[in-house]
């Protein structure tokens, strides 16, 4: 199957998505064209637009980068979630009790968030290959205690003094904020961004062109041939899932010390769980994850004008997100059935 027979499933699956998304803009009433305008404008039309824009996309892209090397081994890492949480708290932990500038405390709580997301996802490691629980059911309970954590600790030990409240600790001191670019009058969040396409870059190099990475893609085609073979396949699903830990953690770092500028209970904002969504649409692959990401982005951002000009609810945008993959996913197993259906297919004489 060539390049255009795989691409035409994936763009008849686009357009069904959006011919059904205008249905159901047509239902309720509201003009699909008008709606869809709002949704750019939301996101993309001015210059403080597009920086929370830019500033929503770099965690996403993190978290994806992460999920890509996961899904490389043939792991659901559904834990992603409990990992940005945790590499939250530990970068808040750090911009609480660490002194000094901007350039020792910044760094700092990246590394902190780094450690404290891998640790987080090689725990689901452990429970999986020791523990034979799998990551699907050890990810999502960590996902539960991860989210406990963060509440526990807004309400309990780094409560604001005297109040008692879940809407967050006290703002971290300003060393403790990624610095922001100022022009045109807004922040831009250039270090965010920095980190995010810096992790997609490495994420691709590494499946691409190590031995690592080779070694990473047969674990996930087939673990026990890959161990016939030779390789510690515990140590690599442990290695995938530090990786993608560490970078999810970064993810939760940049939601403490560039967004929120606190610990909040729901710090995750859900980028670990859009991300799975992220990378099933690239089709695991990191090579897509930027530009897909800055759509759904997109959406999530600009989808509260819907509110605000329609009337219509902003879960729209969810909604939105979650039928374009739906049908891409429709498309991908229509493509594998064609592809399976001509390899089976007798040739003529």
């Amino acid at each position: 199957m060539n390049r255009l027979d795989r691409a035409v499933p994936t763009l008849v699956a686009i357009g069904a998505a959006l011919t059904f998304a205008v249905i159901l803009l047509l239902l309720v009433g509201a003009p699909p064209f008008e709606a869809l305008g709002l949704l750019f404008e939301g996101s993309f039309g001015s210059a403080s637009k597009i920086s929370a824009t830019l500033l929503a996309w770099s965690p996403l892209l993190l978290a994806a980068a992460g999920l890509a090397v996961t899904f490389a081994a043939g792991l659901w890492n559904i834990g992603v979630e409990g990992q940005v949480i945790m590499g939250a708290i530990g970068a808040s932990w750090v911009a609480r009790v660490v002194p000094g500038p901007v350039w020792i405390v910044i760094p700092a709580t990246v590394v902190a968030g780094a450690l404290a997301g891998l640790l987080w996802a090689v725990l689901a490691g452990v429970l999986k290959t020791h523990g034979g629980v799998h990551e699907i059911f050890g990810g999502l309970g960590l996902d539960f205690v991860a989210a406990g954590l963060a509440t526990y600790l807004v309400i309990g030990p780094w409560q604001r003094e005297g109040v008692a409240s879940t809407s967050g600790t006290d703002i971290f001191r300003e060393e403790a904020w990624m610095p922001e670019l100022d022009a045109l009058g807004v922040g831009w969040p250039v270090l965010p961004v920095i980190l995010g396409l810096a992790s997609v870059l490495l994420v691709w190099l590494l499946l691409r062109g190590t031995l690592f990475g080779l070694r990473l893609k047969a674990v996930g085609s087939n673990s026990y041939s890959s161990y016939l073979r030779g390789i510690p396949t515990n140590r690599y699903v442990l290695g995938a899932f530090a990786i993608g830990g560490a970078l999810a953690g970064i993810a939760g770092t940049v939601q403490v010390t560039a967004f929120h500028h606190k610990l909040v209970p729901a710090i995750s904002g859900g980028y670990g769980f859009l991300a799975i969504l992220v990378i099933l649409l690239a089709g695991f692959s990191a090579a897509w994850v930027a530009p897909i990401a800055l759509f759904f982005v997109a959406i999530s951002v600009g989808s509260t004008q819907l509110d605000l000009r329609l009337n219509l609810d902003s879960a729209f945008g969810g909604v939105l997100q979650g039928i374009l993959v739906l049908f891409v996913m429709f498309g991908g197993a229509w493509a594998t059935r064609r592809s399976s259906a001509s390899l089976s297919r007798p040739e003529e004489p």
